[in-house]
């Protein structure tokens, strides 16, 4: 146990202590002859003397005595009886009901058969139930009982289960157990396809705790099941950094096998991700990243978002097409991955419409689909989705078919443009007037001398 219950129990009234070690040879020599239940009747006559005493160190030996008795015997259902009976003894003490119940769950792994075992942990989980003194243990024992479950594909059950535990309000628990408990729980709801509540149990983890030495393989786990949740919500910017925390793993980035497909699946998430100021603040960090120069057809694709420059969807099908569709993210087997090389096609078509809206001011309807590689009506929908998010300003002349996207100004901004176009028409007449003068003074002095 991680708290110390003793100083909660009862003051001990009477040493037992060698009354015990005189008894626990007896019971010895009575289990080695096969008399398990005569060996139980005695430690049971002297353990109600014990519990009365409030004597814990004797009380603990009794009981771990009576479950080791049964155990080594092969008595599964004299055990259970055993634990269950001795628990609900009248001032029964914490600390020894704790320590029984950590010696039965030895015996677990120990039973003929899964009939047993499963029977055994029901036992001790009701013996647990509603018991904070044993709280942890009975953690444990769902974690069993859980895998139990899955074992025959029955993940309904075993992630219902697992979620009757808070292990998050414990306070006896360690750190690491309770987290590597969180992960479990967040597994078992993605296996069971409920991702609200994976989002909900992931906010129980704290990512700072991965800064701790000796949490790596705790963070990977984190991050792969964040990983798998926020792909199904579509989420690719919070994938691609998820993969970047992966990235900045040091066991990953010190082995370039596994660096490399992470940076790869960066690059493509982050060029997935809809256009925004952290979006772009992202894609030019990834850009600097020395490891990127190593992967030259990502480095190129990043290059290509990066410059303010027209990227044909032809050219990005012939050029990335045979390798990245061979790839799980873009895979032309799956569903997902047809949607995504889909969503590729859209961010290019983007990307060129802010080159076309940073170059011109006015273009016509026509003249952009011949830009972007789309139909009138494709114009106008991705024009519409770039003005609501507002990447770009335009404005459709339908009538005309001219779109504008030089964005009009207000009387304050009129006012200074004009303002700024005086003082430079004036100093341009000063700086005239000065070099008149300037060559009259010349001529002047030639006609003198």
């Amino acid at each position: 146990m991680d708290l110390d219950y003793a100083a909660n129990e009862p003051k001990m009234e009477k040493d037992y202590s060698e009354a015990v070690k005189a008894l626990l040879g007896e019971v010895d020599a009575l289990t080695g002859s096969g008399q398990v239940r005569e060996a139980l009747d005695k430690l049971h006559g002297l353990e109600k003397k014990t519990r009365a005493a409030a004597d814990l160190w004797s009380t603990t030996q009794l009981l771990e005595r009576m479950v080791t008795a049964c155990g080594e015997a092969g008595e599964w259902v004299l055990l259970e009886q055993e634990v269950a009976g001795m628990a609900k003894k009248y001032g029964q003490l914490k600390q020894a009901i704790a320590k029984m119940v950590q010696r039965a769950m030895a015996y677990v792994d120990r039973t003929p058969d899964e009939a047993a075992r499963v029977a055994l942990i029901e036992a001790l989980r009701t013996v647990t139930e509603g018991k904070i003194h044993v709280e942890v243990e009975r953690a444990r024992l769902t974690r069993m009982r859980v895998e139990l479950y899955e074992k025959h594909g029955q993940i309904k059950e075993a992630c219902d289960t697992l979620q009757e535990i808070q292990v998050e309000t414990y306070g006896s628990m360690d750190r690491r157990e309770k987290t590597d408990f969180i992960l479990e729980q967040m597994r078992l709801c993605l296996a069971k396809r409920d991702y609200i509540r994976t989002a909900i149990i992931s906010r129980k983890i704290n990512p700072k705790y991965f800064q701790h030495e000796g949490t790596e393989d705790l963070k990977l786990r984190f991050y792969e099941l964040m990983i798998q949740y926020d792909l199904h919500e579509g989420n690719y910017l919070e994938v691609c950094r998820h993969y970047n925390q992966v990235y900045t793993t040091k066991s990953i980035s010190e082995d370039a096998a596994r660096w490399r497909p992470v940076l790869e699946n960066i690059v493509l998430y982050l060029v997935l991700s809809p256009y925004d100021n952290e979006q772009s603040d992202m894609l030019h960090r990834i850009k600097q990243d020395h490891n990127l120069e190593k992967l030259p057809l990502h480095a190129q694709l990043v290059r290509g978002f990066t410059t303010l420059e027209l990227t044909r969807w032809p050219a990005i099908e012939s050029v990335y097409g045979p390798e990245f569709r061979a790839t799980d993210v873009f895979s032309a087997a799956t569903e997902d991955g047809a949607k995504r090389w889909g969503v590729l096609r859209d961010r290019v078509i983007e990307h060129n419409i802010r080159v076309v809206a940073k170059y011109y001011e006015r273009a016509t309807i026509p003249r952009l689909g011949e830009l972007l590689d789309l139909g009138a009506d494709d114009v106008e929908a991705f024009l519409s989705r770039a003005v609501v998010a507002g990447t770009i300003y335009a404005r459709i002349d339908r009538p005309e078919g001219i779109v504008s996207f030089a964005k009009p100004r207000d009387g304050e901004e009129q006012l200074n443009a004009w303002a700024s176009d005086v003082g430079k028409l004036l100093g341009l007449v000063e700086k005239t007037t000065h070099l008149i003068a300037k060559e009259e003074i010349v001529h002047k002095i030639a006609r003198a001398i």
